[in-house]
This record gives structure tokens, sequence and C-alpha cells, in this order.
């Protein structure tokens, strides 16, 4: 038996998500499908982060175990030939069988992105459009409230029943694309919650364009520690899984 770990991009947009779901498309069964097609094997893939539906990945990390032993470069060049457009394997490497993708990670690294201006047809699904006025500058001190470790009860989705709700985030930082007319906040941490940074960002967002809400408002919602706020979640075809990074050089 053989293991191996894979780096993969998808367009989320027609996908119930990262997971495998009963009669609803998701990335790890059009993978586990095409796998089967190609290589008359059945395999049982793992991803490092459980993306939502409608989110996006640049670079999610996978791995699987099979009897199969081939070429890496033929292995993915013929597993890619078989996958839809919107997914796409851009490396695989062989590990060693004890291998766990779930250990050893130092950052995860999402993006979110939004537009001020009504965004190109080919670029619309990537991000969210805000037909508002925002403050930039607000939305970038506002967004600093998160950066360091708190209690993010506030800030995860009622169906997040892991009893240990604090999380550390690194860093948040904000970028404009000009080519694009795109937003970018870049959201660093080891480990997040479920809706996490849709929350986040949702939040910030609209005290931003709120211009009447004080920055403070969102310090005053990370206190209450409660799933019930009026903020809302940022939409979640904005968001993107960029990178997850680790300790060992498996990466």
């Amino acid at each position: 038996m053989n293991r191996y770990k894979l780096i993969i991009a998808y367009d989320g947009t027609c996908y119930h998500g990262w997971q495998a779901q009963k009669q609803l498309p998701s990335i790890a069964a059009t993978l586990e499908s095409s796998f089967h097609k190609v290589f008359n094997r059945t395999i049982s893939i793992r991803g490092a982060s459980r993306t939502d539906a409608g989110v996006h990945a640049l670079g999610q990390v996978a791995t699987f175990k099979t009897d199969l032993l081939i070429d890496v470069e033929q292995l993915k060049h013929a597993w890619n030939n078989k996958l839809p457009s919107n997914i796409v394997i851009r490396s695989i490497q062989l590990v060693p069988l004890e291998h766990n993708i779930y250990n050893n990670i130092i950052a995860k690294t999402y993006y979110y992105h939004f537009f001020l201006k009504r965004p190109l047809p080919f670029i619309h699904n990537f991000g969210w459009y805000i037909d508002k006025p925002v403050d930039i500058e607000k939305l970038k001190i506002g967004l600093q409230t998160f950066v360091g470790t708190h209690d993010f009860k506030s800030f995860c989705s009622s169906e997040d029943t892991r009893e240990n709700s604090v999380r550390t985030i690194n860093s948040i930082q904000v970028t404009y694309l000009r080519r694009f007319g795109i937003y970018r906040i870049a959201v660093t941490g080891p480990a997040f919650l479920r809706h996490m940074i849709r929350r986040i960002v949702g939040a910030a967002l609209t005290v931003a364009y709120q211009h009447n809400t004080p920055i403070s408002a969102l310090q005053d919602a990370l206190d209450k520690k409660s799933h019930i706020q009026i903020l809302p979640n940022a939409p979640a075809h904005g968001l993107l899984l960029y990178k997850i990074k680790y300790r060992d050089h498996y990466e």
C-alpha cells in the first residue's frame, strides 16, 4: 500500500463543499469517482480543510492510499485528464504511509475577495460585490480586532459543535489588486472554526460601510461569545483557501 499527497485547486461554485455528500456534487467525491474511472481502483480521499459549499481553493492539501504504484507525473496527467475543468491537481508526491496531513500544520492562509465596482463576468464568481461605499481604512483597523488569540464563539457557525472555540489569528492584511479591481483580505492562522473567516469578514465589512456603526461593535460582538448576533456572514464565493504550510518538508 502507498500513500500519496496532493495539492489541488478548484472552483467551488458548482459543488456542495469538499466533503462527499449523498446525491450532491462535492470535490472529494469527484476526485474519487474520476480516479476509479481511470485506474479501476476505489480510494478514500481526505482533505486538510473541509471547505464549504461555494468556497474555492488554490492550495487544498489531500491524501489517499492505494496499492497502485505509478510514476507521480503519469498519475497526475492521467487523473487530471478525467477531471472536470473546475478541478486541477497541481502536484502529487509519494509520502510515507504514516504521514498525516492534519499534523504539523504551521498555518493556513485564506483569501477573501470583494469588489466595490461591478466585476468583469469571468471573475464575478470569485468575490463579493458590495454596492456601497466601504471605508477601507476603517475596515483595516476593524479587522485587527481579531488578530491574536480569542474565543471566537461569536464568529463561527452554530453547527460547529467543538467545545473549544479559542483560536489564534496570526495576521490579517488588506491589499488592492488594481489589475482586476479586487480587494483581498488575507487571513493566516493555524486553525479556524466553521464559517469563522466569513463571519469575521462579513462583520468587519458591514461596520466599514455602515458609517454610523463604531469599530468597537466588533469587539463587543467578540466579547459576547454567542452564535446569535446581527452582523452577517460574507458570501461563500468570495473565500479561497490559498495555502497550508507544514512544519515538515512534505509541503
